[in-house]
């Protein structure tokens, strides 16, 4: 008795809520969800993925480096302006090369006094490198070879997402398919449990087969449930593929379920042309140029310097001092002009030579990082085209197993009317049309999710969005 009652319980709680939904409420109305085509939400993650944007700032920092590199190229003109004012106590003697003693230039005095001057400088030095040996030129090939690489990974990156983006458009088109699938089952299940419930209260049928029906119906209200939580689950994980932070999202994939996409043509892009593949180049590219640096390091550079300062001091030769504002005013003026040669540390070898090692084995590694990507990109592809064969092939076959399915759903029906077959069957037949409808609407989602694995192998998706664009009759 309480079995047979549940289904009744769950239509007066479900009428319940509806009557309460429909009543007057103080509540907001939640915003409309946006709703996205396919070619809409790849357009749409493109400009809002954070991971798209990061990519290409990446592209804009990089393309800086080669400008910060470039610079090196330019003369230098550094300028001074200094006043102080300190005692004048001077000895004779040698300091080692250091950072904390300040230096002091005059004549020692016969005795120490504590006495101060004001002292003042100004002065600018300019400095060119005319000839590096190619250090300047292989860091700005460094540079290069770093916004070769930012480009790389963008475009991997654009990839990356856009396979996302379309995977879990797809999964929500599926899912929302379940949902109908699901609801269809329900009213056939509910259908029949009505007729067996009226069948066993006039003693035609056995109570038994009543309380199986509403098993059943039972049953296909559970699977209901599940598929609307697996519709929500899909569309959130869109949501958030897309970069959309607010507010639901919906899909419109009534042209990818109009028919069966027709063939194109086969992806003949070579496996060296893949963003992976290319990405990785860049890194054999980017790690080759830091070993040609590292190689042009340890040669001397040449540098072509001129001066031109002026001093002046409060304090005079002979250690009496002049007083008031003597000294403020630089007044003694001097030029200077020369070529300078820098030698590198001799005793760096050790360390440069180890260095030239480490970069040739990130050479080396990153070489056999994109031999691996080159096989797994060939993997990708051959398997590409085996999946779409065998899902076209599927979608092929999926019509007529629904053709069948609802041929045996109605007899089988027929049969239970007439008193000829058991609700056993009935219940077997429509789980079966059940899973025939879902089969048949998912196997063309199938074909388009291997046409997109497919096209994600090759790397480029344009043949993919122009199958989706074009248009479609009614199946």
């Amino acid at each position: 008795m309480m079995r047979s009652s549940l289904p009744l319980l769950v239509v007066l709680c479900i009428g319940t809520t509806n009557a309460h939904a429909q009543a007057p409420s103080s509540t907001p109305v939640p915003p409309a969800p946006q709703v996205f085509t396919l070619p809409d939400a790849l357009t749409y993650a493109d400009t809002h993925y954070p991971a798209i944007t990061a990519a290409l700032e990446q592209v804009n920092a990089s393309a800086a480096g080669v400008d910060a590199a470039r610079a090196a190229y330019l003369p230098r003109l550094d300028g001074v302006v200094q006043v102080n004012r300190a005692t004048v106590n001077n000895v004779t003697g040698l300091l080692l090369p250091q950072s904390a003693l300040p230096g002091i230039s005059g004549p020692p005095l016969p005795s120490s006094s504590s006495a101060s001057a004001w002292g003042t400088a100004a002065g600018a030095l300019f400095s060119w490198e005319p000839f590096d040996f190619g250090l300047r030129g292989a860091s700005v090939r460094g540079a290069e070879a770093a916004v070769g690489k930012a480009r790389a990974d963008q475009a991997l990156t654009r990839l990356e997402v856009q396979s996302a983006v379309g995977a879990a458009f797809l999964a929500v088109v599926q899912a929302e398919l379940g949902v109908t699938a699901a609801a269809a089952d329900v009213e056939r299940r509910t259908v029949l449990a009505r007729a067996a419930r009226t069948l066993a209260d006039n003693e035609l049928r056995p109570g038994a087969e009543a309380s199986r029906a509403e098993a059943e119906r039972a049953a296909a209200d559970t699977r209901a449930i599940v598929a609307r939580q697996t519709l929500v689950l899909a569309q959130t994980h869109l949501a958030r593929v897309l970069g959309v932070t607010a507010g639901p999202v919906g899909v419109n994939g009534a042209g990818l379920l109009a028919t069966t996409p027709p063939p194109a043509g086969a992806l003949t892009n070579a496996p060296a042309a893949h963003p992976l593949a290319q990405a990785r180049q860049s890194s054999v590219e980017q790690a080759r140029v830091q070993e040609d640096v590292l190689a042009r390091t340890n040669r001397p550079r040449l540098f072509l310097q001129s001066a031109f300062f002026t001093r002046g001091s409060g304090a005079a030769f002979d250690g009496s001092f002049e007083g008031g504002a003597e000294g403020l005013w630089p007044d003694r003026p001097n030029w200077a002009a020369g070529m300078q040669v820098v030698f590198p540390n001799l005793f760096e070898f050790s360390s440069l030579r180890a260095r030239q090692e480490a970069s040739a084995a990130t050479t080396r590694m990153e070489a056999a990082r994109y031999e691996e990507a080159l096989l797994a990109v060939t993997s990708q592809q051959q398997a590409g085209a085996a999946v779409v064969s065998a899902a076209r092939a599927v979608a092929a076959n999926t019509p007529v197993q629904l053709t069948a399915a609802r041929q045996s759903e109605a007899q089988a029906s027929a049969r239970y009317q007439a008193g000829l077959a058991s609700i056993v069957e009935v219940a077997d037949t429509q789980s079966l049309l059940a899973q025939a409808e879902y089969q048949d609407a998912a196997a063309r989602i199938d074909v388009w999710r291997a046409l997109l694995a497919d096209a994600v192998a090759h790397g480029d998706l344009t043949p993919f969005l122009t199958l989706v664009s074009a248009p479609r009759g009614a199946p």
